[in-house]
């Protein structure tokens, strides 16, 4: 198992950068896909990028494109998400989640989540 832990998160205005992280516990996060996702309120659990176990890998949803970057450090048990460009329809809670097989965009099919942190972007 993996237990996660998110942090960075905060209030910035629209335009800006924060950078969020996620520190794993355990010995094997790096046999873990890693995922960030979103939920606004009143809205669906949303994917945003996806990073495979090296690193080598990412993917992104259409909407933070070009803006965010999702990167990890295996020796550090953390992966990070680069926000920059922010918009106001950023504001959120920001997840990591782990799961073993393969990447997916899915948030079902994450196994192992952490608790959230909340990015608010002011216009």
């Amino acid at each position: 198992q993996v237990q996660l832990v998110e942090s960075g998160g905060g209030l910035v205005q629209a335009g800006g950068s924060l950078r969020l992280s996620c520190a794993a516990s355990g010995r094997t996060f790096s046999s873990y896909r890693m995922g960030w996702f979103r939920q606004a309120p009143g809205k669906e659990r949303e994917f945003i990028a996806a990073i495979s176990r090296s690193g080598a890998s990412t993917t992104y949803a259409d909407s933070v494109k070009g803006r965010f970057t999702v990167s990890r450090d295996n020796a550090k048990n953390t992966v990070y998400l680069q926000m920059n460009s922010l918009k106001p329809e950023d504001t959120a809670v920001y997840f990591c989640a782990g799961r073993i097989l393969g990447l997916t965009t899915d948030w079902i099919h994450y196994d192992y989540w952490g608790q959230g942190t909340r990015v608010t972007v002011s216009s």
